[in-house]
């Protein structure tokens, strides 16, 4: 299946995503912030990106910009997945190159879909 890259400052979050995904078959990894998150999706290469908003340092904006405008990440699919639930936060992520937007509590199947979805291009 895909290697999914989570990005996340809850453990409790990414832990939640790891299950859902590996029990699919993905192999996930992780990453606690932007900054982080954007270095290991330069060297990794992921097939997904799953962005979390607010975190500490980067946040899930900055870190979604810097990867969409990357000549070597700006292939990668990102799927902001966030608390953040207001229309002006979507229009924002898309405009900040986001492939999809997820607002947790996401359920399995709808993540799996959107995954789906955004690497079918």
């Amino acid at each position: 299946m895909a290697r999914i890259l989570v990005v996340d400052d809850s453990p409790t979050e990414t832990e939640a995503f790891r299950s859902m995904l590996e029990k699919n078959g993905h192999e996930v990894l992780t990453a606690e912030n932007g900054a982080d998150g954007v270095a290991l999706a330069r060297k990794e290469k992921p097939d997904v990106v799953l962005m979390d908003i607010v975190m500490p340092g980067l946040n899930g904006f900055q870190a979604t910009r810097q990867l969409t405008k990357d000549p070597e990440t700006q292939n990668i699919p990102v799927i902001i997945v966030t608390t953040k639930d207001q229309e002006t936060d979507r229009v924002w992520g898309k405009r900040q190159g986001a492939s999809g937007y997820l607002v947790k509590p996401v359920a399995e199947a709808t993540l799996l879909s959107e995954i789906a979805s955004v690497m079918a291009g």
